[in-house]
């Protein structure tokens, strides 16, 4: 779902940039005033892990990857503003260090998955866990849910800046300046690979550690009621 260097003209990627900024401060100021000292290593071993299965990029069609982000989990975890920041330094880090991502293109990366996945996966996961207890099968399954929806909405933004390069920027002759693929071709070409693939990846990856999570430290799973030694619960 990387964006790399080149697909998207300045009207764009300035804009990514433009609304990026203030979400970063907001983020930031929102992490101080509600992420624990003891949920600091939480939201580094998130950040890490985000990190490592965003290594495993497959390539798509229209110069893109395919892949997981842990950017669910973190938010399920932590909330969406932490989810923000660890995404967010991750993708930096990825694209400045090694070219995962173009860097004009990081504000658009960062507003596609660092702030549409994660705040729509913790929108669903709310909903779909409702007040279930942590170790509930119910939440886990919520989890996945959320994690497959969270992805497909960012991977169909992401097909929309696609989609919008031919249209904002082409040359005299009415060649694409940019991505050379309009909407008609990249919105259901990505929505398509993560629908039937990438999703499901997303969804087991998030589900599995959070029912990990669920059973060993319940505690840290967000919103989730305290119960008693009643066990698994569906």
């Amino acid at each position: 779902m990387h964006i790399p260097e080149g697909y998207l003209g300045p009207q764009t990627y300035g804009a990514a940039y433009a609304v990026m900024l203030p979400v970063w401060v907001i983020a930031g100021r929102a992490l101080r005033r509600t992420l624990s000292e003891k949920q600091v290593p939480l939201l580094a071993i998130g950040a890490a892990f985000s990190f490592v299965v965003m290594m495993f990029n497959v390539p798509v069609l229209g110069g893109s990857t395919g892949h997981a982000t842990g950017a669910p989990l973190i938010a399920i975890l932590l909330g969406p503003w932490a989810a923000v920041v660890a995404i967010s330094v991750v993708l930096a880090v990825q694209a400045f260090l090694f070219g995962d991502g173009g860097i004009t293109a990081l504000g658009a990366n960062c507003l596609n998955m660092a702030v549409v996945l994660p705040f729509v996966s913790y929108g669903v996961y709310r909903l779909a866990a409702f007040r279930s207890p942590a170790r509930s099968v119910r939440r886990v399954i919520a989890a996945g849910l959320a994690a497959y929806v969270g992805l497909n909405a960012a991977a169909v933004t992401t097909a929309v800046m696609f989609g919008l390069q031919p249209m904002l920027a082409h040359g005299p002759d009415g060649r694409p300046l940019y991505c050379p693929y309009g909407l008609n071709v990249a919105v259901p070409v990505m929505a398509a690979e993560h629908l039937l693939v990438f999703g499901f990846v997303e969804a087991i990856v998030t589900a599995l550690a959070l029912g990990y999570l669920a059973r060993t430290e319940p505690e840290v799973v967000v919103g989730a009621p305290k119960q008693g030694a009643e066990g698994v619960q569906s």
